[in-house]
């Protein structure tokens, strides 16, 4: 399937590329806090939306 350096490979990868994107994000850490106010809140909407969706369906199917 794989072999032991492509394993290496993806494993430096995946460590690498993880560092590389929590430096990034902790620079625009204050910048999201200013554009994405309040996006919290949509979210918990969204997902009450969805939860209830459901539970209409589990109701109606009976």
């Amino acid at each position: 399937m794989f072999s032991e350096g492509q394993w290496w490979f993806a494993g430096f990868f995946v460590v690498a590329f993880v560092i590389l994107m929590i430096f990034s994000y902790r620079g625009d850490k204050k910048l999201h806090k200013k554009q994405y106010k309040g996006s919290l809140k949509i979210l918990l909407g969204f997902v009450l939306f969805v939860v209830f969706l459901f539970a209409l369906k589990i109701l109606l199917k009976n």
